[in-house]
C-alpha cells in the first residue's frame, strides 16, 4: 500500500459533504435504511469516499437485513484496517480505511460464508464506481 494520505480538518471538511465528514472523520453512523447505497445491486467496486482506495467489490455484498451495506470481506486486506471499539458501552470492531483512517463502520461475526463476516459499512464513506460500459 502507498503513504497514507493526511490532511487537516479544514481540508477534509472542504472535500466532503457534512454528513461524509461527520461519518469518516468523527466515526459518526448514518441511519438505517437511509444510505445511498443499502439497498444497491450495481456492479463496481466501493471505493473510500475521503482518499479512493478500493475496499470492497459489488461481488462480495449482500443483504444483511440491516440497513447498511453489508459486506463478507473486503477487496484487498492491505486497504482495510480494524480494531476494538468500545463506544456506546459496547464491544465492537470498527472498520478504518488503513490508507487514510476514514471510519467506515464495523465487522460482525455473524456473515454468511465463506468468512462468516459481516462488514457493515455507512454508505456516506463509500463512492461506487462501475465497470466501463455499466
Amino acid at each position: 500500500m502507498s503513504e497514507k494520505v493526511e490532511k487537516t480538518e479544514e481540508e477534509w471538511r472542504a472535500q466532503l459533504t457534512e454528513e461524509q465528514y461527520h461519518i469518516t472523520r468523527e466515526h459518526g453512523t448514518e441511519r438505517a435504511f437511509t444510505g445511498e447505497y443499502h439497498d444497491c445491486k450495481d456492479p463496481g467496486m466501493y471505493h473510500c469516499v475521503c482518499c479512493g482506495a478500493a475496499l470492497f467489490s459489488s461481488e462480495t455484498k449482500y443483504d444483511s437485513r440491516s440497513g447498511w451495506p453489508s459486506f463478507y470481506e473486503p477487496a484487498d486486506d492491505e486497504n482495510v484496517e480494524t480494531k476494538e471499539d468500545g463506544s456506546l458501552g459496547m464491544a465492537r470492531t470498527e472498520v478504518l480505511c488503513a490508507k487514510c483512517d476514514a471510519h467506515l463502520g464495523h465487522v460482525f461475526p455473524d456473515g454468511p460464508r465463506p468468512t462468516g463476516l459481516r462488514y457493515c459499512i455507512n454508505s456516506a464513506s463509500l463512492e461506487l464506481k462501475k465497470p466501463e460500459g455499466a
